[in-house]
């Protein structure tokens, strides 16, 4: 009881926290709608709008209230059920009794077998007396072996009926069960936060890495279009050839369709970090700092996860919830060997008649109230075999569970060997971009005054570009490295 009172106050908060969200960051969105300049947008603040406006964040807390209504329902049959019912029947053929006696003489008919009603007799309701002719027979309308039509044409009934459970150990555990179906929901909303905060992340950094792969694009392009101007004044004065001319308008042209791709990348993550977020897609929205602002702290982060533990994977927990239901589950099919009590009450109105004369109608109340035993004794080895398939799946999860972990520690130990991989690329390509620049910086100024040629130059702009984009990916690589193991770990949420 204590941990689904525990459950529903973490479901709540995530509610609560969604709605909060959502009223802190409603003026943002609706700036972006409005605004012709973008805005830009840190990645709590994109984590925040993710939480309130993600599709799957929407659907996993719906899934919680639809656990939640299922628990309630299943509360339901504790108290009693309570159904009123009405029922009209037209009879088309009455149904004859036949007896061993005879009627004359129960009706106190003559001595010569007469079945003529004495004078004052009352007949009952529903008894039909053969009639007969003048000469003492039956009518054609009586059976012709002398049995009595019983009943009327209509039959009307209404009434109400109750029913409660006493003792029934299925029911008490099917109950804790649907609790922890409960707490099974909130734990997969809290898997798909996770996950959420993931993909929000590796769009954002994906959108940063966009960015920065097209500032350098530009800058390569911004350099051939320098050197082409280098070159051109150079012609005229004859002091380069044709062909040092034609290369420089190559590179300049080669330079180009890089700038589109980058730039078309850059519109691309961003809409991929908007359907990411649950936004429209036509908000203009941009991404706040640099790869390189993150990479301050890639020595820290690499040495702050030497202590792995799961306690908190979601993945685990879900594990470790399904075990329990079916532990549970055993016992509630055990149950099922038990004897269980119940109580019933009934009462009913009943009226007979021929016609439709509704206000001549005699009806007569009918009740009771009883105690209903139910023994289980012999189901053809059902509960046995219901039993056993219970331990299997128990089985199947245990089995499940120790897979699961085994896999995760795998996956642990490759985000950590990947953020440190590239946490090593990272050094090694701002050394190298430091050396890259000034190669680059020392033939151009030797390009200017004559003393290198053109393809020196393009030679050191291209060891520049590659130096500051593997910088780049290997922040990139680290930061999504980072982002998987906590989302292993389970230690994603913002608000925390």
């Amino acid at each position: 009881m204590k941990k689904l009172a525990v459950t529903a106050v973490i479901a709540i908060g995530m509610i609560f926290s969604q709605v909060c969200a959502f009223a802190q960051y409603k003026e943002i969105l609706d700036q972006a709608e409005t605004s012709e300049t973008p805005v830009v947008i840190t990645l709590e603040q994109a984590l925040e709008i993710a939480l309130s406006e993600n599709v799957s964040v929407k659907v996993a807390d719906l899934e919680i209230q639809r656990t939640e209504y299922a628990r309630k329902g299943s509360y339901a049959s504790l108290f009693p059920q309570i159904d009123a019912s009405g029922a009209y029947q037209r009879t088309i053929k009455k149904q004859v009794m036949y007896m061993d006696f005879d009627m004359s003489s129960m009706l106190g008919g003559a001595a010569g077998g007469s079945t003529e009603i004495p004078e004052g007799t009352e007949i009952p309701d529903g008894v039909e007396i053969p009639e007969t002719d003048a000469s003492g027979s039956e009518s054609s309308s009586s059976d012709s072996s002398g049995g009595i039509e019983m009943g009327r044409w209509n039959t009307w009934s209404a009434g109400v009926t109750a029913s409660m459970p006493l003792v029934n150990m299925q029911l008490w555990k099917s109950l804790k069960i649907s609790g922890m179906d409960v707490e099974l929901a909130v734990e997969k909303a809290r898997s798909s936060r996770l996950d959420m905060v993931t993909q929000v992340k590796n769009a954002y950094f994906s959108t940063l890495l966009a960015k920065e792969a097209f500032e350098v694009y530009k800058q390569v392009y911004e350099n051939a279009v320098q050197n082409l101007e280098e070159t051109e004044k150079k012609y005229k004065a004859q002091k380069v050839s044709d062909m040092e001319l034609l290369r420089a308008k190559t590179t300049v042209a080669n330079a180009v369709p890089n700038v589109y791709n980058a730039e078309g990348s850059v519109i691309l993550a961003l809409w991929q970090l908007k359907a990411v977020l649950g936004v429209d897609l036509d908000m203009n929205i941009d991404v706040a700092g640099k790869l390189e602002d993150w990479s301050q702290h890639m020595f820290y982060d690499i040495h702050q996860h030497d202590s792995i533990s799961l306690d908190r994977n979601t993945t685990m927990k879900q594990l470790a919830i399904q075990a329990e239901m079916l532990a549970e589950t055993i016992k509630l099919q055990k149950y099922a060997n038990i004897p269980s009590l119940a109580v019933a009450f009934s009462f009913t109105y009943n009226a007979m008649t021929n016609d439709f004369n509704f206000k001549e109608y005699r009806w007569t109340p009918y009740s009771y109230v009883g105690l209903s035993l139910n023994i289980p004794i012999f189901a053809g080895g059902k509960r046995y075999h219901q039993i056993r398939q219970a331990k299997n799946q128990y089985e199947q999860v245990q089995l499940q569970t120790v897979n699961t972990e085994r896999q995760l520690k795998i996956a642990i130990r490759q985000s950590l060997n990947t953020m440190e991989t590239n946490m090593k690329s990272y050094y090694a390509a701002k050394d190298a971009v430091a050396s890259a620049q000034k190669g680059y910086d020392i033939v151009d100024k030797s390009y200017q005054v004559g003393r290198s040629t053109l393809i020196e130059v393009n030679d050191a702009q291209l060891a520049l570009t590659q130096a500051q984009l593997a910088t780049s990916q290997a922040v990139y690589n680290f930061l999504t490295a980072k982002a998987q193991l906590e989302q292993t770990l389970g230690q994603d949420f913002v608000n925390e």
